[in-house]
């Protein structure tokens, strides 16, 4: 009888795979990978910048989302007081933008939101009245009573008014208020009252030339993007001498 055999017999086609497999190991361990040696200080300094120029893209992109955002809201509700934003008057007549907010804040009044409208704005150089004192006549010859419209003719930018307007809330023993401005001055403006100690909102006019045209909106929605962006740096108003938001 045969000699019984423990060998195994390998098939050819798996002796060929096994060669190529031997073979694919070899070329990948011959391979030469790169330099993986950290970065100079050029490079770090490319990253440094570019990071900084997008952290830059989002804080202004941000701000100005709100900006657009806040304009579109009209947060009306029951207050002590509706607070106008003085803007330019000459010789005692609001001009078109002072005058669409005097007329939206008799409105609220009307509505009977509050019990009292208040105008703000100092004087310039040269001028006769202040903008609080133009804003108060101009409501009383359109029939609003003069008990209900209080004047603050202090301050010559939206910082001061705002200042000057807690101070007589603090007098008079009142908190809450409702700010008329334009849309984009809105979010400015309720963040410097609330800094200022008023319990504040917003509802801005929707009517003069600062709402006319999409021209127009772009350029005071970038206007108050950047104003408040340095007020937030550094809890200052933008000399603004002629624009009535400052």
């Amino acid at each position: 009888m045969a000699a019984s055999s423990d060998a195994v017999t390998v098939p050819a086609w798996r002796g060929r795979a096994d060669a190529a497999r031997t073979r694919r190991l070899r070329r990948r361990r011959a391979v030469t990978w790169p330099d993986r040696r950290p970065p100079g200080a050029g490079a770090w300094l490319v990253r440094l910048l570019v990071g900084a120029l997008l952290m830059g893209v989002l804080v202004v992109g941000g701000t100005a989302f709100r900006v657009w955002q806040v304009a579109r809201v009209d947060d009306r509700r029951s207050v002590d007081a509706v607070v106008v934003l003085g803007a330019a008057q000459y010789d005692g007549d609001p001009s078109s933008i002072f005058a669409a907010r005097l007329r939206h804040a008799q409105q609220l009044l009307e509505e009977g939101l509050a019990p009292r409208i208040v105008t703000t704005g100092g004087n310039r150089a040269g001028d006769s009245f202040t903008e609080a004192e133009a804003g108060r006549r101009y409501l009383l010859d359109r029939g609003v009573p003069a008990s209900a419209v209080i004047a603050v003719p202090v301050g010559s930018d939206t910082l001061g008014s705002l200042q000057a307007v807690a101070a007589q809330a603090g007098k008079d023993g009142w908190t809450t208020a409702l700010l008329v401005s334009d849309p984009w001055h809105s979010l400015r403006a309720r963040q410097m009252a609330r800094d200022s100690g008023l319990s504040a909102w917003t509802s801005p006019t929707r009517t003069g030339p600062v709402v006319q045209t999409r021209e127009t909106q772009f350029r005071y929605i970038v206007r108050e993007t950047a104003a408040l962006l340095f007020y937030q740096l550094t809890h200052a108003s933008v000399d603004t001498e002629t624009s009535g938001v400052g």
